[in-house]
Parts: C-alpha cells; structure tokens; sequence
C-alpha cells in the first residue's frame, strides 16, 4: 500500500514538472514574441505591410472597431502571460520536489555576481544586461521612427502649413518622445503589483523589484516631460499657445496631456531621496497622485492608444482591490515582546492554511496612528515551524513606529490593538540549501530577514531528512541595548531542542562602546499579551490556499467580462450615434465609460473570489478563536510579565553559548569571507548602504569562486 501511494505521488510529481516545462516554454515564447513586436512595431515593415492588414480586420468590428487591434496585440499577450504564470506557479507550490531544492551547481554563476553601478545600486550581471537591452529598445524606437519621418520633412512639405523645417523635426521629435515612454509606461505598474505572477514566474519579487519601478519611472518622466518641452517650445515658436488649452473631443486632448504631465511631476519631485527619507508623509499622499496620471492619461490618448500601457496597470488594478479587501479586516494581535531598543516584535494569529517563504514581507495598518498609512515590515517567523503564528520585527525610527512603540511599552499601554495587514509577499521559493555555509551580515535592524531563515533552518533540520547549510551570522549594532535583537533569533513558544542540530555561529560587533553595561544597568525584555476579540480575526490567504489558480480566474474572467461589456457597448450604443450621426463618438465620455467597465469588472470577478474563499475558511478562523478563548495566555492577570524565565530556557542558553561578543569594533568582512573554504558560500547582507556595497564589492572581486552573493532588497 505505501508502495502505491509512494509509485502515485511519484506520478503525479512527474506530470506536474511536465506540464510546468511545457508552461514555461509557452510563456517564454510568448514573452519574447510580445517583444518582438515592440521591436518591429517603429519600423516600415510593421507600417507598411503589417499595420494596414490588422486594421482591415479590425476596424471594420462594430463591436471593438480600432480599439480591437490595441486589445490583441498590447493588452492580451501581457494578461495571457499573467495566466499561465499563475498555472505554473501552482504546479510549482503541489510539486514537493522544488520545496527547499538543494542545487549543488551554481549555474550561470559568472552572471549573478554583483555589480555596484552608480544610480542603480547593486545590480546582478544579469539585471545590467536586461536594463542595457531595455535602453537598447527605447533608443532603437526613438532612432526608427526619426530615421522614417526626417527624409520627409523637406521645404516642400513644410511649405503648406508655413513651418520652419526645425519647428517640424521638433514637433515630430516630440510626438516620439512620447510614444518611447509610453513603453516605459506599459511595464511601470508591474514591479509594484505585490501578488503579481509575473514577477514571481520568473524569480522575482514585488520588493526586490521596488527598483525597476523606480529606474522605470525615472525614465517614463524623463520622456514624458521632453515630450511636453518639445511641445511647449513648438507652439510658441509657431504662436500656437493657445493650443495647450485645447481638450478636443475627438482628437489627442492636449490639456488632458498637461495635467497628467503636471501630476507626475508632482509625484516623481516627491520619490527624490532627500525628499522621501526626510518627509515620507509627503512621499506617501502624493504617490497617490498616479491616479490623476493614469485618468488624465486615458483622456490624452483616447483610450484606444492606452491599450498599450493597460494590461500592466490592469494587473496592478486587480492587486489593489484584492488588497484593499484583505485590509477591511483586523487581525488578531496575540502579544508584543517590547526590546529595549526601542523595537517591537508583534505575533498575529494565523490560519494553518497560511504559509509563506523567509524573507517575506507584510504591511501593517495602525488606525488609531494613521488610517492611511501602510508601512512594510520583514516577517521574522516561519510558518513551517510556527503554524499558528505570525511575527513581524518594527524598529522605532521613523515618526510611525515610535508612536506605536510608545503605545505598547508605556506603563499605561492598551490591552487590545486594532490592526490591519495586507500580505504576506514573498518569494515563491528559496535555495538556500543549496550552499554549504551561509554568511549573513546585518547592520542594526537589517537582523531582521535572517531570522526568519534562521527559524526555516530550525524546522528543516528537524523535519528533513537533507543537511542544512552552517550559518555565520555577522552582527553590527551601535549600543549594547541592541544586542537583545539576538534574543528574537527564537520564537517565543521555543522547544528545548531547536538549536541543536542546527550549525549556528553568532559574531555580535558593539561599534559605539568599548565594554559591555554592567548587570545592574541592563533591561530586560519583555511580552505584553493582548485580549482578545469576537471581531478580530486570524491572518488567512486572501485567495485561499489555492490563491495562484483563483488569481488566474480572476485575471481571465475579468478580462472576459470586460470584453463582451465592451462589445455590446460598442455595438449597441456608441456604434448606432456614430452611424447615425456621421460624427465620432467622444473619446473622452468612451475613455470614461471603458474605465467604469473595467473596474465594475474587475470588483465583481474580485469580490466573488474572495467571499467564496473567505466563507471556507470561517471554520478555520472559529477554531482559532476558541482555542486562544480557552488558552492560559488570555488570562487577565497576564496581560503583562517580564520574561526572565524565558531568557533562561535551554534554547537561550545554547544561543548565548554560539554567540561571541566584540566591542569597540567592526567586522573584517574581507577576511572573515576569504578565509572561508566551503566549496559553496551564500553570502546575504541586509543593513546600510556603506555595508551592502563592501560586501557585494568582495564578493564580486572574483578573488573567492566559492562566494555566491545572494541579493536581499529591502532598501531603496
């Protein structure tokens, strides 16, 4: 019998990776293919002989007309990439075999050693080849179309209309800038959709990803704006001001173009770094200001020509709702272990059916702080070894998190905390298995993703049967009070055996003081447990445990939808006034109608989906209330104890053992990784820039084949 049951898993496992090879080659001939097209699309070819056939197919359609030729050739390959990356991504989490994967080889290991670029950061060899390419394209576009229009810009043709032969190459120049960003533009929502299967497919993450959205947007306003220049200067030289109040209704609205110009000036002035570190508020509200960017967009160029940047913010669209959907919720907060460091960590009920990757992150809500404003923290605990539980680290250093510090630790602090989270994001798998050592250096609070690898290393070399890599855990802290960040290296409900099999190593560095306080002047940590409440509830999928397949049927379906109420409008409403009428439909009334649809779309499709999912798992939710309900910890007399006792558990003792305390110092990164000898060293750095670029800098030297950095981004 276990023989057939191994022999069928063994089946089922082969088919799986099966059809996730024929997916992957599906997507990836789609994916090249799309850009294909992006490539050809400036050129005559596409112009002369291409172009004219699309359209003598689609612009005869009562039903999409020239919106047609947009939806097939901009819109649908990136959502039908979208689908099928959710397929994969459900085969690849039923596939047990790409769980913790141990991969000796490190393939295209050349490729993946870190480049330290000015004005990019720390990027991979192979992040610096597809963004060269990327630029590549935006300059062979910009080039193709100003190689095409030049030649027919003479005396002659000028003559007509009284221009200057300068004022046409800028107008046309101009007009090009703006179709070059608005490729920029098709991919600018991507990095930032936080469920995207996009991303993941293709081993990325929405935070690891913050960057390309940044560099995107960059350049989007970058053209955008020598767009709008080239334009401005064009009027004037030609006494045409008045044409930038000009909003046609059947043409390119000028003015429209103008206030979605103005409103992304206002957002991208904001994203500067001195701005955004020192006034994030001012950051946070104007990034808002991307609606009015994308409204104001539509109605510039007619939503036919806005197919090309719609299934980018389509995607991102769907995240959103989904998200905002999971936010309407409070979640139970269980208990906060106050540091004196002034650091939270904060422990969440969760679902079982809840699970994640290290190094994943999620957003927390404080309504009584700011009903607004989300902020990402690292989750610290792993669901394979705390099914029930879920942790995340908050150092108090921005205006937001000291007052939720000093919230929790004041002597008159609450009982209860309203709190809302949207996530988990993260991954969909990690390799950190593969390497026979990991090195991980942090700075401050930078400890905070390497607990959670710690804590999967913990469960992994308990459950599995595979050796896990030894870890040399590199510390750099200002004060002696931060060293009670170790203390969070074990969950709070630890066993007495989880550091045992577990090759662990601690070098802790004290920068600022050259001895350690004395006994008397130290503070001890300390866990509050919060009441809780009938309305509170556990931190459960949005989707259900089956999310990657509900988010594929959401895409799909919505799309569907989107398409047939798009159809009939076309062929039963706005088709009819046209014809009839011998005018053309106003673009911006039809800009505003396709909107609508779009999000009545997307919120039915979306909002079923998560009822459905939401009612199956109340059952799930209802156990886990009754069982804190009957738990000692909710017990009145213990909302607050110091937890000495838990400081003196074995699992403590044997961390204290492993740790080596330096004071007055800092780490010599250089030696400690070149005299490693491991055949495979992954080495992970999560703290200041200064830190980030010596360790990528030594890994990327070339002088150690054995060190294999491992790009952790939670900074940008």
């Amino acid at each position: 019998m276990a023989q057939t049951s191994s022999s069928s898993n063994g089946a089922s496992s082969s088919n799986n990776n099966g059809f996730q090879a024929i997916i992957m080659a599906l997507l990836l001939i789609v994916t090249v293919g799309y850009f294909l097209v992006l490539i050809v699309t400036p050129t005559n070819m596409y112009r002369q002989i291409w172009t004219p056939k699309i359209r003598a197919q689609t612009t005869t359609s009562t039903y999409f007309g020239a919106q047609g030729r947009s939806l097939l050739m901009n819109t649908f390959p990136l959502l039908f990439i979208a689908v099928l990356g959710c397929v994969y991504l459900h085969l690849w989490k039923n596939n047990d075999k790409n769980i913790n994967r141990v991969e000796k080889k490190q393939k295209l290991a050349i490729w993946r050693r870190p480049i330290i670029m000015k004005g990019l950061g720390i990027v991979s060899r192979i992040e610096l080849g597809f963004f060269v390419m990327f630029i590549a394209l935006l300059v062979w576009t910009f080039a193709s179309y100003l190689h095409i229009i030049f030649p027919t810009i003479t005396p002659k043709s000028v003559a007509k209309t009284g221009e200057k032969i300068w004022e046409a190459k800028l107008e046309d120049s101009g007009l090009r800038l703006g179709l070059v960003g608005n490729i920029c533009l098709t991919f600018l929502f991507v990095p930032v959709t936080r469920g995207s299967s996009v991303l993941q497919v293709f081993g990325l993450t929405s935070e690891a990803s913050v960057k390309y959205h940044i560099w995107l947007g960059h350049i989007v306003m970058t053209l955008f704006s020598a767009h709008g220049i080239c334009y401005i200067v064009y009027w004037a030289a030609t006494h045409q001001l008045s044409e930038m109040l000009k909003w046609a209704k059947t043409d390119v609205s000028n003015l429209a173009g103008e206030l979605s110009l103005l409103s992304g000036l206002v957002l991208w002035i904001a994203t500067f770094p001195r701005i955004r570190r020192k006034m994030f508020e001012l950051f946070f509200y104007t990034h808002h200001f991307y609606i009015l960017f994308v409204v104001f967009f539509v109605f510039h160029v007619g939503i036919s020509y806005a197919g090309i940047m719609l299934p980018g913010f389509y995607l991102f669209v769907i995240d959103r709702y989904l998200r905002f959907l999971q936010s309407r919720s409070n979640v139970r907060l269980v208990s906060a272990r106050v540091l004196p460091c002034e650091t939270l960590e904060l422990n969440f009920s969760k679902s079982k059916g809840l699970s994640y990757t290290p190094t994943s992150i999620m957003f927390v809500n404080v309504p009584s702080i700011s009903k607004l404003q989300w902020h990402p923290f690292t989750i610290t605990s792993s669901s394979s070894l705390e099914p029930e539980k879920l942790s995340v680290v908050i150092k108090s250093e921005g205006s937001w998190s000291k007052k939720l510090y000093q919230m929790i630790s004041s002597p008159e602090s609450i009982d209860r905390l309203n709190v809302s989270v949207e996530g988990p994001y993260g991954p969909a798998s990690t390799h950190f298995l593969r390497h026979d050592l990991l090195v991980m250096v942090s700075g401050g609070s930078g400890i905070t993703p390497f607990i959670s690898i710690i804590r999967e290393l913990i469960h992994t070399s308990e459950s599995q049967k595979c050796k896990t890599p030894e870890i040399l855990l590199i510390s750099v802290f200002k004060n002696s009070q931060d060293l009670t960040m170790l203390d969070l290296l074990l969950p709070i409900s630890g066993g007495p055996s989880q550091t045992s099999k577990l090759g662990l190593q601690i070098e802790a560095f004290v920068t600022r003081e050259k001895q350690p306080i004395s006994e008397e002047n130290k503070k001890n940590l300390r866990t509050m447990w919060f009441k809780p409440s009938p309305s509170d509830e556990p931190i459960t999928p949005i989707l259900g445990p089956n999310n990657w397949l509900w988010l594929g049927a959401i895409i799909s379906s919505s799309f569907i939808i989107f398409l047939i109420s798009l159809g009939a409008l076309n062929r039963y409403y706005i088709y009819p006034i046209d014809k009839n009428t011998n005018e053309i439909y106003s673009y911006p009334i039809k800009a505003v109608l396709n909107m609508l649809i779009i999000c009545i779309s997307i919120a039915i499709t979306s909002s079923a989906a998560f009822v459905w999912n939401k009612r199956h798992s109340a059952n799930d939710a209802k156990q886990i209330q009754n069982m804190e309900a009957a738990s000692p910890m909710a017990s009145p007399n213990s909302w607050f104890y110091n937890a000495d006792r838990e400081m003196e558990s074995l699992p403590q003792q044997s961390l204290f053992q492993s740790t080596n305390l330096h004071f007055g110092e800092r780490p010599d990164l250089k030696r400690v990784l070149f005299e490693r000898k491991e055949s495979s060293v992954g080495v992970l750095v999560c703290g200041p820039k200064k830190m980030r670029h010596e360790v990528a800098s030594i890994c990327s030297s070339g002088l150690a084949s054995n060190l294999h950095f491992e790009s952790i981004s939670f900074s940008w």
